[in-house]
């Protein structure tokens, strides 16, 4: 007999053999070139003797080649193996690179797709540890606050989170394993480093230990922090298993994250108007961001907290800015904002013609407690060197 019908028989010998297995079997999974062998032989044979696959579903990959897309060959000496992969960057790392990558084609490999992919880890890890540092002092079952007295940025980052859930949900589901993987890292490094743990540092730092704003974005962050652990432990396993054993958890908590349940989307925290209207914010924190970006590279300013906005809009961009107009500061991470009607009186050009910018020097004098320029350090006179809002908390 020849080796198809010996491969392509295996079902008969193994699932209905086996009583820890089933038959048919949840999947076959082998290379592109099985269509015309294993996948094939093995239907023939199980449909000739039963009438049915002797499977569920089938999914194919293509092969490992270098970076140029070459096959590995000891010949060339392009071959690269796993092991010394995993010693120089870790398990997880190769894990990661796995579903980074569509495997429907061939999956290239090199030293500097892996430096791309460490990168990547990183970037994720940080945000996982950032969450961790600040949800140190902060007790879920106790502490959270509901989702309908949340500030809106707050709302808005459970919304994005629950989207990413739909979203990494689907890709598991259709083995589309790079898609979750682009979505995860986007969602920590934009959404969550760049924009929302950015803005909330000032909360996290500057209030009271249990102010009722800094406890709402505590409990934003252990919603994230939960929900980020378990979508991506199946990929990187070992990480997200140190970080469980981290976390402040209830006391009934499961010995491993891999035990936890699958977060489940909480349809009632999405709300189209909201995200339609940070969609908006968020375009236009990006054309302001780049004017003080200019301004720190022409030494104009240092950090952003030394900068006193401008703002100079009309229409839909006057709109969006008075909705928002007591959080300006806070949103642009700067000291103070002050927004004016009609797009003609600004110093600076933006992306958008509904809006002007002009940056000057904050009002007043840094607070050495929350960096930000205030008029009113100084007039305390047992906490000269902090601005009204600090001097309250710390009394």
């Amino acid at each position: 007999m020849d080796v198809w019908f010996d491969s392509g028989s295996s079902h008969m010998g193994v699932l209905n053999k086996r009583p820890e297995l089933e038959w048919p079997c949840a999947m076959y999974l082998e290379g592109s070139d099985q269509h015309r062998g294993w996948f094939q032989s093995s239907l023939l044979t199980s449909v000739a003797v039963t009438g049915h696959a002797p499977y569920h579903s089938v999914l194919t990959h293509g092969y490992v080649v270098d970076g140029e897309g070459r096959k590995m060959s000891k010949s060339v000496g392009n071959v690269i193996a796993p092991q010394d992969l995993i010693k120089q960057y870790g398990a997880d790392i190769i894990r990661l690179w796995v579903a980074s990558a569509d495997y429907k084609q061939d999956i290239r490999i090199s030293k500097e797709i892996m430096k791309q992919l460490s990168d990547a880890y990183r970037k994720i890890r940080n945000t996982i540890r950032y969450i961790l540092g600040n949800t140190n002092d902060f007790d879920y079952e106790k502490d959270r606050v509901a989702f309908a007295d949340m500030q809106e940025l707050d709302q808005w980052a459970l919304m994005r989170l629950q989207q990413l859930k739909k979203e990494v949900e689907a890709a598991y589901e259709a083995y589309d394993f790079h898609v979750l993987f682009h979505a995860i890292h986007n969602f920590c490094t934009v959404e969550m480093s760049s924009f929302y743990l950015d803005i909330i540092k000032d909360r996290l730092y500057v209030s009271k230990e249990d102010d009722p704003a800094r406890r709402s974005a505590q409990t934003v962050m252990y919603e994230v922090l939960n929900d980020l652990i378990v979508m991506l432990s199946p990929v990187l396993s070992f990480t997200m298993e140190e970080v469980w054993q981290f976390m402040k958890k209830p006391a009934n908590a499961p010995e491993s994250v891999q035990m936890l349940p699958w977060p489940e989307v909480k349809e009632e925290y999405i709300n189209e108007a909201l995200e339609a209207k940070f969609d908006n914010v968020l375009a236009i924190r990006s054309e302001v961001t780049k004017v003080l970006e200019g301004h720190r590279q022409n030494k104009t300013i240092g950090n952003s907290l030394e900068a006193k906005v401008l703002l100079y809009a009309e229409g839909e961009a006057l709109e969006i800015l008075k909705s928002v107009e007591k959080d300006l500061p806070t949103l642009l991470i700067v000291s103070q904002v002050a927004l004016n009607e009609g797009a003609d009186g600004g110093e600076e050009a933006t992306g958008r013609n509904d809006l002007k910018v002009t940056v000057k020097p904050a009002d007043g004098h840094k607070c050495e407690r929350c960096w930000t320029y205030s008029e009113s350090v100084g007039k305390n006179a047992a906490h000269p060197e902090l601005c009204e809002r600090c001097a309250a908390v710390v009394e």
